[in-house]
C-alpha cells in the first residue's frame, strides 16, 4: 500500500509540474502579445525544467524501464544510461595511482559546489584547471570511486578522461573473469546542453573505442604497466546515446590492463 501510495504522489507532482509547465508557457506567449521582455522568465523557465522538473521526471521513469543489474554501461543521476564501461584494470589502488600520473594525468578534484564554480569560471574564461571535476556516474550503485583527467591546451572544455570503480569482493565479470578496477573512458569535445535535460553539460566524441585505446597506450608506456590482453567482441558492439544524449559507439572489445604491484 505504501508503494502505491508514493507511486500517486509521483504521478501527482508530474502532472502538477505538467500544468506549471504550461501555464508558464502560456504567460509567455502572453508577454509577446503585449510586447514586454520575456528574458527573465524565459531563462527561469529553462532552469526549473533543466535542473528540477525534467530529471525528477526521468529519475522515476528510468527506474521502473531500465535494470539495475550490470549491463557493461554506467549510470547518471537521473538513471540514464551512461559512458559504456570500456577497460578492465587488475591490481592495487596505489599501483593504479602511480600508473595514471606517471602517464601524465591528473587526478580529478571531487565534484563540490567550489570546484564546480571553478570549473564554470575556467571554462567561460578558458583558463587552465588541470583537476576540473567530473560529473558523477554509476555503477554498483554508486559513483566513481575517482577520476582523471588531460586537458587539450590548458582548457577544460576539451579533455580525455577516465572513471574508476573498485570491483566488489567475489564479483565476476560475463565469461568468469575477476578484476579490481572497471573504468569508462570518453573525451570531452566541448560544452553544450544535454539533449534530454537541457542541463549545461560536455559534449562526448562519438567514437569511445578511441579514447579507450588512447589511455591503455599512455599507460603501457609507464614502469607499473605489466601487460594487456584485449578480448575482442566482449560485448556486443553497439551505436546509442549516452546520458546526455550524445551519440556514442563501441566495437565491444574489452582490454583487461595488468598493473604491476607496489611493494
Amino acid at each position: 500500500m505504501r508503494k502505491v501510495g508514493l507511486s500517486v504522489l509521483k504521478f501527482l507532482g508530474i502532472l502538477l509540474a505538467t500544468f506549471f509547465i504550461l501555464d508558464t508557457f502560456i504567460f509567455l506567449i502572453e508577454d509577446i502579445v503585449d510586447g514586454q521582455s520575456i528574458l527573465y522568465p524565459l531563462v527561469a523557465t529553462w532552469a526549473l525544467l533543466a535542473y528540477i522538473i525534467l530529471p525528477r521526471i526521468h529519475r522515476v521513469f528510468t527506474k521502473i524501464y531500465l535494470p539495475d543489474y550490470y549491463v557493461g554501461r554506467t549510470k547518471t543521476t537521473d538513471g540514464f544510461y551512461g559512458d559504456p564501461i570500456n577497460i578492465a584494470f587488475i591490481g592495487g589502488e596505489k599501483s593504479l595511482h602511480s600508473a595514471m600520473k606517471e602517464a601524465g594525468w591528473a587526478k580529478a578534484d571531487d565534484l563540490t559546489f567550489k570546484s564546480s564554480l571553478k570549473m564554470i569560471w575556467a571554462s567561460v574564461r578558458k583558463k587552465s584547471y588541470q583537476k576540473a571535476p567530473v560529473s558523477s556516474l554509476f555503477l554498483f550503485a554508486r559513483k566513481q570511486d575517482f577520476a582523471y583527467q588531460q586537458e587539450i591546451n590548458g582548457n577544460p572544455r576539451v579533455r580525455h578522461h577516465i572513471r574508476f570503480w573498485k570491483v566488489p569482493s567475489g564479483w565476476w565479470l560475463p565469461g568468469g573473469h575477476q578484476v579490481d578496477w572497471l573504468a569508462a573512458a570518453t573525451f570531452d569535445k566541448s560544452v553544450g546542453l544535454s539533449l534530454y535535460t537541457g542541463q549545461i553539460t560536455h559534449k562526448v566524441s562519438s567514437d569511445t573505442d578511441e579514447e579507450r585505446d588512447y589511455v591503455v597506450e599512455t599507460i603501457s608506456k609507464t614502469e607499473h604497466f605489466k601487460s594487456v590482453s584485449k578480448i575482442k567482441n566482449f560485448t556486443t558492439a553497439f551505436h546509442s546515446r549516452n546520458g546526455g544524449g550524445d551519440r556514442i559507439k563501441t566495437d565491444g572489445s574489452m582490454p583487461f590492463v595488468q598493473l604491476k604491484e607496489i611493494k
